[in-house]
Formats: C-alpha cells, sequence, structure tokens
C-alpha cells in the first residue's frame, strides 16, 4: 500500500484494435520512472462467443487472436519499468493465453509471474440454473439450442489478488470492463472493498480508459465543428491517479488526437444506462457529481464520482447458436457526413501508410442527397454519387487498420446487413434486431460474491522452450466468505509437468 499517485493506461478497447497503440502509452508510464499498470480491454459478447467455438476446434484457441501482436513489442518494457499488464485477452481460455504469453516471453529473454483469473465460464455451471432472465432481453424467443457461452461479469478482486502476491501479468476471461482498471488501483492503494467511494473513483477511471482512444478523440471527431488533430497517429490515454481517487486523464506526448472536458464527457455518458446507478459487481457508480476541470493541454482533471453498494445479482452474457451471417459496416449521415466520411478515408489511408500495409483498393462513393430529399425536389433515380476516397479491399493483415476504424474515426453509424447460412454462426444478447437470434442476458444469484483466487503462475525452467502450466493442489482453501459456485478454488502454485 502507498500513496504515491499511480499511472494507468489503455492498451486496447476492443478484439481487433490497433495493435501499436500501447507502444507510446507504456513508454510514457515508463519514462515517469515510478512503475504502474496498463490494461487490455479485448472483450465482447461476440467475442466470447467466438473464442468458445474456437477453443472446442482447438483447446490451446480461444483467446485474443491478436495476444502476441499486442504484447510482443511491449512485454520486455513493461517489465523492466515495473509496469503490470492486466487484460481480459483470456476470453475464453485464459490458461492458454498465460501459456501463449510464457512462450512470448521465453523467446524474448524474459520469465515473468503470470496471474490467471477464472471463475466466469458457467456453461456447464449448475448455477446457471438458477438464473433469471434480465427483463430486458425478456422478448426473445427461447432457444432450441444449448448455449454455447455462458459468462458472468467478475469484479476486480481477483486481480487485485493476483497483483498484490506479485503477478506481473494478469490474464482474465470476462470480467467488467472498469475492473481491469480498479484491480491495479486497489493493489496499489490498498483501499479498503467497503470505501465505496474510492471503488467508484476507480470504476469511473476504468469506464474512462476502457474504450482507448475515444476518450481522446477517436468517436469524437466532427470535421470543422468538433477538429481533431492528427487522426492516423491518435493515441491512447493514461490516467495520473492519486490516494483519494481523484485522477488526470492525458495521452502520451506527441501523439495525436486531443484530450479536454468535451472528449471525456463523451466517454463518460458512454453506454451509461442510468448516470445515478452504473452498475458493476465491485460497487454501484453515480456519475451525477463528477466534475471535470482542464488542467492544461491534454489533461482532464475528474472528481465527484460516488459509490453504493454493489447489486446482489449480476449480469450473466448467454450465447446460442444461430442461422445468420452478420455483416457490419460504418456509414455516414446526417449533419456534416460527407465531411466525416471524407475524414475516415483520410484517416485509414494514413494509417495503411503508417502500417507499411499497401492493399488493393476498392472506391468510395458518396451522395451528398438523400432519397428523400430528391423525392421532394421533384426528382426520381437514385442519387448522384462521386468518389471520395479508395478502401482497402480484404486482405490479410489488413483488420489491423479496417477494425479499429470503428473508434479511430469520426463518428459514424453501424449498420448491417444479414443473409442465411447453413453455417452455425453466433447470436448474442447484444445484438437485437433479430429475436429470432435467441440470446440474452441473465441475472445470476450470488453473482457478486464469485470472487475467485487468482491462480499465480511462477517462473520456471521448462524443456524444449515450451512453457508448461500444471496444477498444484490448492495453497489455501475457498475462503468460507466467498461462495464460489465452483470447488476447489483457490489460489494454486502453477509449476512446469515435470515438477508435478
Amino acid at each position: 500500500m502507498t500513496t504515491q499517485p499511480f499511472l494507468l493506461g489503455s492498451g486496447a478497447g476492443f478484439s481487433g484494435d490497433r495493435i501499436d497503440a500501447a507502444i507510446p502509452v507504456v513508454a510514457a508510464i515508463a519514462a515517469a520512472e515510478r512503475g504502474g499498470a496498463i490494461i487490455f480491454e479485448t472483450l465482447g459478447e461476440r467475442t466470447l462467443a467466438l473464442g468458445q467455438v474456437a477453443r472446442q476446434a482447438d483447446p490451446e484457441k480461444g483467446y485474443e487472436p491478436l495476444l502476441e501482436q499486442f504484447l510482443g513489442p511491449i512485454l520486455a518494457p513493461a517489465i523492466e519499468a515495473g509496469i503490470t499488464i492486466v487484460g481480459n485477452f483470456g476470453a475464453a481460455n485464459p490458461p492458454a493465453a498465460a501459456r501463449a504469453i510464457a512462450r512470448l516471453a521465453a523467446a524474448q529473454g524474459l520469465a515473468p509471474r503470470i496471474a490467471i483469473v477464472t471463475g466466469d465460464d458457467m456453461l456447464n455451471d449448475p448455477a446457471f440454473a438458477e438464473s433469471t432472465l434480465w427483463e430486458g432481453d425478456s422478448g426473445l424467443l427461447t432457444p432450441s439450442a444449448a448455449p454455447i457461452a455462458v459468462n458472468v461479469y467478475l469484479g476486480a478482486r481477483s486481480i487485485a489478488d493476483a497483483i498484490r502476491a506479485g503477478a506481473q501479468i494478469v490474464v482474465t476471461g470476462r470480467v467488467a470492463d472498469p475492473a481491469l482498471a480498479l484491480g491495479p488501483l486497489v493493489a496499489h492503494f490498498g483501499w479498503d472493498w467497503d470505501d465505496l467511494d474510492r471503488l467508484a473513483a476507480g470504476t469511473l477511471i476504468g469506464h474512462l480508459l476502457e474504450c482507448g482512444s475515444q476518450v481522446s478523440g477517436g468517436y469524437f471527431a466532427d470535421p470543422g465543428i468538433k477538429d481533431v488533430p492528427d487522426m492516423a497517429r491518435i493515441d491512447f490515454p493514461i490516467a495520473e491517479v492519486s490516494f483519494d481517487g481523484a485522477a488526470v486523464l492525458t495521452k502520451p506526448p506527441a501523439t495525436g488526437g486531443r484530450l479536454d472536458i468535451a472528449t471525456v464527457t463523451e466517454q463518460l455518458l458512454y453506454e451509461i444506462h442510468d448516470p445515478a446507478a452504473y452498475l458493476t459487481p465491485d460497487v454501484t457508480l453515480d456519475v451525477t457529481g463528477v466534475r471535470l476541470e482542464q488542467s492544461g493541454k491534454d489533461r482532464v482533471r475528474v472528481t465527484g464520482a460516488r459509490g453504493r453498494p454493489a447489486p446482489d445479482r449480476l449480469k450473466a452474457t448467454v450465447s446460442y447458436p444461430g442461422e445468420w451471417l452478420g455483416e457490419a459496416g460504418i456509414s455516414y449521415a446526417g449533419p456534416n457526413a460527407l465531411a466525416r466520411a471524407e475524414l475516415a478515408v483520410r484517416t485509414i489511408r494514413e494509417r495503411l501508410a503508417i502500417r507499411g500495409l499497401s492493399p488493393r483498393l476498392a472506391e468510395v462513393e458518396a451522395s451528398r442527397e438523400t432519397q428523400a430529399t430528391r423525392a421532394d425536389k421533384g426528382a426520381t433515380g437514385p442519387a448522384p454519387k462521386r468518389t471520395i476516397g479508395n478502401l482497402p479491399a480484404a486482405l490479410p493483415r489488413i483488420e489491423e487498420v479496417i477494425e479499429p476504424a470503428s473508434l479511430i474515426c469520426p463518428c459514424g453509424c453501424g449498420v448491417a446487413s444479414v443473409a442465411r447460412t447453413d453455417g452455425a454462426t453466433l447470436a448474442t444478447a447484444q445484438d437485437r434486431r433479430r429475436p429470432q437470434r435467441a440470446a440474452g442476458h441473465r441475472a445470476c444469484p450470488a453473482a457478486r460474491d464469485r470472487h475467485r483466487a487468482p491462480e499465480v503462475c511462477l517462473p520456471v525452467l521448462h524443456r524444449r522452450g515450451d512453457p508448461g502450466f500444471g496444477t498444484l493442489s490448492p495453497d489455501h482453501g475457498r475462503p468460507a466468505d466467498r461462495g464460489d459456485a465452483r470447488p476447489g478454488a483457490g489460489q494454486q502454485i502453477c509449476r512446469s509437468p515435470a515438477a508435478i
């Protein structure tokens, strides 16, 4: 425990995010020479379902596909600078992700202490039978097939325990996004789990960091109205957190984007159902009294979060097989749409150049008129279009640039078309356009007590350079006051197979 301010940065905002974004963040935190942490938020409801499918096909898959690309450039600098790495990139298979990280580290001559947080996977858990369908999904059809994935949103306690036990890297499955930030903060400051206002402050910081460049101007941009400089080099945020929970949001120097009261306000309200009651596994966050103050260029001070007890029941996402294949994209409509679309094209092209990619390009067209406005003028036929730029056609590695465009490019709106397919694809509660896809969220009894002590994997020598993770008997039994539904949960010290 210490009262020294803590530096906490964002390394990813979703699966498939920019693989180079964490490099300046780690460099900036390391330059302060006082350690810190960087979080990778790479999970969505769909991502977990896809991870389970991948794990069923290959027991060593099911984690974030870009895991090695995310961590490869920053692993050595982070460990050397005392920067803890925390990520939900374990997805459906945290142990396999830990083994992949250990192999990556060994190739760089490193042997970090890796912790695995499990307990979110309820696919075969008897407790699932006690869950109830969330009222917001009550209109969904009853699924006929067995679920592909069932994951409950865990809190920050296991993450904090793992860091206190000496973990340098913490790999989780489904935890609440803000928990990735709250865990390192509790471990650093020694906050009490009953100190609701500080837990709320840490949760708010996690909420502001979790979407990467959204808070530093990415989705915020609107040319001529909300201008954001150097979009192609926009970088991710860093929070300078004080013992009392106050924080200053900033970003690495000499990077693109902007960070001010306007950008932070937009992210503050992002995906907030009730500003007075943002529910998480650790605390109920009230942001109605939050104050934002511009304290310098690209520096915003955040105070005023308030907390109340966490809910007794928490969300679990349930995903079922479906028979629809979705195709999504980003479109631009409304005031200043053409300028935003043109900025998006320029940003993607600049990102391609930065990444050294030379794909085959397809033309992008735009219309200044809608069919409705043409009808008002008495015009018939489709609206005339003009070419505004070129975007890459599908090629290997191109997702490194195109996928993150949804966050680093100016605000647009998602569109989707669907087609019937014979192959079983996935449906989750996030996609409510077609209720026949039968998926939903459930409330799990006593879910807030599903704290699971982490498995801390200590570095050991491995044969043939392939780290193996065996499991010894738990060193610590399951605490009586933590109603983990899985028997035998405890802190497990992992050794090489030869040691077991």
